[in-house]
């Protein structure tokens, strides 16, 4: 085993923690760490546009105002989400990203084939498709921890294929996240978006689906299934 891929598991690992205990802890906990992220991913697409546009303030400033406000939406949606909602609505999203970023990664590698887009060289058309499967696992795990519960699913009046259509739906939404940013790195000319992940790169890469897919799950929850 590589020490890349050791630095990436262990890495992998206290992410998992952190983001579980803060969940689990209670609100504040987890709008602290929602904030600790935005804003480590502000500067991390600060230093993006400082390598695109250079000297041209007037596009860097805009950048940053735009990527500030977005991520402003994401603070507001992901708390409200916690608030409105329940922690294992919240789960439930967060692991379909994950599966979604980990089938894309997994089915890419094993299978490759036909790239996906010039934006992203490392993106195939297989591992687009594996995003999508694996973004299904979420969901068969919540039935069947349900159905052993004998509770319905997150006590929303959907049906199973809203659910379902919703799961493909939100890993559409991270992979397009994905491909923007990697649009960006792409521009810049760099790799990765920062180093502050060892064996990661920048946290940006690696919840670059997440903070699309949160803002898109509380707005069609909130305002279209009146979550």
């Amino acid at each position: 085993m590589s020490k890349n891929l050791i630095r990436r598991v262990f890495t992998s690992l206290f992410l998992l923690s952190l983001l579980s205990l803060c969940l689990f802890l209670n609100k504040y906990s987890w709008s602290l760490l929602v904030v600790i992220a935005s804003f480590i991913c502000f500067f991390e697409f600060n230093n993006l546009a400082n390598n695109i546009w250079k000297r041209k303030k007037k596009s860097i400033y805009l950048s940053n105002i735009i990527s500030f406000a977005y991520l402003l939406l994401f603070f507001y949606s992901s708390y409200e989400l916690y608030v409105s909602a329940n922690k294992i609505v919240v789960i439930f999203v967060l692991l379909i990203c994950i599966f979604s970023d980990v089938g894309g990664y997994v089915i890419g590698k094993l299978v490759g084939g036909k790239k996906l887009t010039k934006i992203s060289p490392n993106k195939t058309i297989s591992g687009s498709i594996g995003s999508f499967i694996f973004s299904l696992v979420p969901l068969i795990i919540f039935i069947i921890i349900n159905y052993c519960a004998k509770d319905s699913f997150f006590k929303l009046k959907i049906s199973f294929s809203t659910i379902t259509l919703l799961s493909l739906f939100l890993s559409f939404i991270c992979q397009v996240g994905d491909l923007i940013i990697s649009y960006f790195k792409r521009k810049a000319k760099v790799k990765d978006t920062g180093s502050i992940l060892p064996g990661h790169g920048g946290l940006l890469d690696r919840i670059d689906g997440i903070i699309f897919a949160i803002p898109v799950f509380m707005i069609l929850f909130k305002y279209f299934f009146n979550l």
